[in-house]
């Protein structure tokens, strides 16, 4: 910069009045110091300060210039002060006295801007008194040098973008010339930039979406068969690991045991997980097939409510797979579709986790577990994500066997709002001769839908050996009902309204009764969770316990099991002995249903009640139907004044539920003030209803003149509260009786309302 060159100073022309006086000062000393500082006429115009900061002055030049300077300005204060009042009567503008700093306050001002750029006023006025400056000096000091620093910061930073420029500029060139000489690889032509049409565009970029595919999977097998993994950047962890699930149900504190599947296989060999992974990526393909292809595949029924597979059509559609149907096993396939009341990208969340799959299905599922984990997904969601899991399915009665199944489950996003989710079986890789159930691509197609929701199309198809299953439950088993897309679907719709509600927060106030607390609604709501998931898989028959028969008492329908409950805050401790029986009813589950549910009707088949009336304390809601919802009851003649009962009903077309269990009310008072509900102890009892089969209505349980019920009654009572201690007979004569008498009050109320 060439010496003499003056910086403006910021927010001057505020200070200054319209003739060209400093104002803003209070004392005459502000005004004398003004009037030595600045030109006002030139201040007006736009000039500029002094400035000793200077880049291509040497020191030598800077200390001539300001002797020179000194000398044309000698004159004393008071003679300034003459010249500014000369100013009122003289109209012709006089030249004004600078002052020039000190090399030694130059580098005393250079080494305090260093460490602090912007002083406020306490500072400048101690720089001053340090080095014999005013205030306003400094102030005007300081100004320049950040202007200053300002501009070589912008020097330097439009020398870098015009170097960086000039080297776009040059790979411009480059790369233009390259294109002008190239060639098309298939024919040799020269390239069309530019040109590329509206459908090879799409190609290409599906050409690049599988390839992109390729290129993972390829990757997941390398990677498992130790060949080096290269150009693959997409490969990653972005999702915390998830836990392993071995055998217990989420939320119920116990663990049944492994099972046979379980206890039968571990995880994969090296050699096994490549094809592990090509027969996920063939399944998936199924799967998005199966889910929208219609006839000949799928055949109507007459009715136009079910669609049956054509086996000769998919045998000829789908050669590939996991090979022939076995001998001595029956195919079962369904497709089922609904809008249920969830946004996509939480189903899949829902669906990759084992936690929250199985609690979401726990009327379904059993037990279920993460053996291993081949691929978390990428790019941050379950897309490409690859799991080896083993569950067992149920229907809740003991009268029907769990179906174990070991498969790999993979999850694929196909486009934007458009997700799918496949299971298939991979018993082929263990040594177990036996094979009661086989998973063909099962699973469901998600695509998003406007506000919040979406559409599920759900797959299920798998070849099972069924001859376990009692008669009272071959026809519902064998219609699919049991096992189908249809219950799936069903469980899932009934399930989102649940979580919907959970987040509700619109909840009406005038209804007598209602929660309105949200925390107390979490917490009720969670704590009915528990007791559901506990009854569910304590009723079914599965491998993880053992139900004994009793005999000699005339009751050979009643099954019972005993557990010992110790360290569980979630259980009473002790003994705890479990009986179940199903029976058929020829009343609609719908009516069923209502009458178990009724708290105005509990009196009659409820013997723990006393006869007494039973009143409903609170409840939430948590669905459409008037049938789901959680209660907090209260029986006047309980000879325990200090217990409720909770209760939780749901139904949907494929199943119901009524299941309670009586609950300590200080404990009740800490949930719905929302305390943690899992320090509750819980002994559930209740009622699942289902379908009989016999009828091939849509409706189901919706449908109140249709068909008969198939009901199971299930108690679980504590014997003795000392875990050690030896289970009497007397007790399980006891326990036979309950639900013996129970039955035979259900079966009179029911055929008198019947009749």
């Amino acid at each position: 910069m060439p010496a003499g060159v003056m910086i403006p100073a910021r927010n001057m022309p505020s200070m200054i009045s319209g003739n060209g006086n400093v104002t803003g000062f209070g004392t005459s000393s502000g005004l004398i110091l003004g009037q030595i500082m600045f030109q006002p006429n030139s201040m007006m115009e736009g000039q500029l300060h002094p400035l000793e900061m200077t880049q291509n002055t040497s020191e030598s030049e800077i200390a001539r210039m300001r002797d020179e300077e000194f000398d044309s300005t000698t004159k004393s204060g008071s003679e300034n002060n003459e010249g500014a009042s000369g100013n009122d009567q003289d109209p012709r503008p006089k030249k004004k006295r600078y002052h020039r700093h000190t090399q030694h306050q130059i580098q005393e001002m250079e080494a305090f801007f260093k460490e602090c750029p912007h002083p406020d006023d306490k500072r400048r006025k101690e720089l001053g008194r340090e080095l014999g400056l005013e205030p306003l000096q400094v102030k005007f000091w300081f100004q320049n040098k950040r202007t200053q620093m300002k501009t070589q910061h912008e020097r330097q930073d439009n020398t870098q973008l015009r170097t960086e420029n000039e080297k776009l500029r040059l790979d411009n060139m480059r790369y233009r010339e390259a294109l002008s000489t190239s060639s098309c690889p298939n024919c040799g032509g020269p390239t069309a930039v530019g040109q590329m049409s509206f459908d090879e565009h799409h190609l290409r970029l599906e050409n690049a979406r599988l390839r992109e595919e390729i290129d993972r999977i390829s990757a997941i097998a390398a990677k498992y068969v130790g060949k080096p993994m290269l150009n693959y950047p997409l490969l990653s962890s972005p999702m915390p690991p998830r836990p392993l699930d071995f055998g217990a149900q989420p939320g119920t504190g116990e663990m049944y045991g492994a099972g046979e599947l379980l206890r039968s296989i571990g995880a994969p060999t090296e050699a096994d997980k490549p094809m592990i992974i090509e027969l996920a990526v063939a399944a998936m393909e199924e799967l998005v097939r199966m889910a929208q292809m219609g006839e000949p595949l799928w055949i109507t029924s007459l009715d136009g409510t079910n669609s049956m597979l054509n086996e000769e059509e998919y045998i000829g559609t789908f050669p590939r797979g996991i090979g022939p149907k076995p001998t001595g096993v029956k195919c079962e396939a369904s497709r089922e579709t609904a809008v249920v009341i969830m946004n996509h990208i939480n189903l899949v969340e829902i669906l990759m986790d084992v936690h929250q799959w199985s609690t979401v299905f726990s009327g379904i599922v059993s037990k279920a577990s993460t053996l291993d984990i081949l691929s978390t997904g990428v790019a941050g969601n379950y897309n490409g994500a690859l799991q080896l899991m083993t569950a067992e399915f149920q229907v809740p009665s003991p009268l029907v066997p769990t179906r174990e199944s070991y498969y790999v489950r993979y999850c694929k996003q196909h486009a934007e709002g458009t997700w799918a989710v496949v299971d298939v079986s991979l018993d082929n890789l263990r040594s177990s001769p036996t094979v009661r159930c086989r998973r063909r691509p099962s699973g469901c197609l998600i695509q998003e839908m406007p506000n919040g929701y979406s559409r599920v199309t759900w797959v299920e198809h798998v070849e099972v050996d069924d001859r376990g299953v009692h008669n009272l439950y071959k026809q519902l088993v064998s219609s699919g009902h049991a096992f189908g897309a249809r219950r799936w679907v069903a469980t899932l719709d009934r399930q989102c309204e649940r979580l919907a509600s959970v987040m509700a927060t619109n909840i009406p106030t005038g209804d007598v009764g209602v929660i309105t607390n949200q925390d107390g609604r979490k917490s009720m709501l969670k704590l009915a969770e528990r007791m559901v998931i506990s009854f569910c898989a304590g009723v079914s028959a599965s491998t993880a316990h053992t139900w004994t028969t009793l005999s000699g008492t005339g009751a050979d329908d009643v099954r019972v099991m005993t557990r010992k409950s110790v360290d569980d805050p979630g259980r009473p401790p002790g003994i705890v002995l479990s009986a179940a029986t199903s029976f058929w009813l020829p009343v609609s589950p719908k009516r069923v249903f209502d009458f178990l549910r009724d708290e105005n009707s509990r009196s009659e088949w409820d013997i723990l009640s006393n006869g007494g009336v039973v009143q409903e304390m609170a409840h939430i809601a948590n669905g459409r139907d008037t049938g789901n919802c959680v209660s907090l009851l209260r029986s006047a003649n309980s000879s325990q004044s200090n217990m409720l009962i909770l209760q939780e009903s749901c139904t949907d077309p494929t199943a119901s539920f009524v299941i309670y269990a009586p609950v300590d009310i200080v404990a009740m008072n800490v949930v719905l003030n929302g305390g943690d509900p899992d320090y509750v102890a819980l002994l559930p009892s209740g009622f699942a209803i289902l379908p009989d089969g016999t009828t091939a209505t849509a409706g189901g349980i919706a449908d109140a003149g249709s068909g008969g019920s198939l009901l199971t009654v299930a108690f679980q009572i504590l014997v003795d509260s000392v875990p050690t201690a030896k289970l009497s007979l007397g007790s399980v004569e006891t326990v036979n009786n309950l639900i013996a008498c129970t039955v035979e009050r259900i079966k009179a109320s029911l055929s008198c309302e019947n009749a």
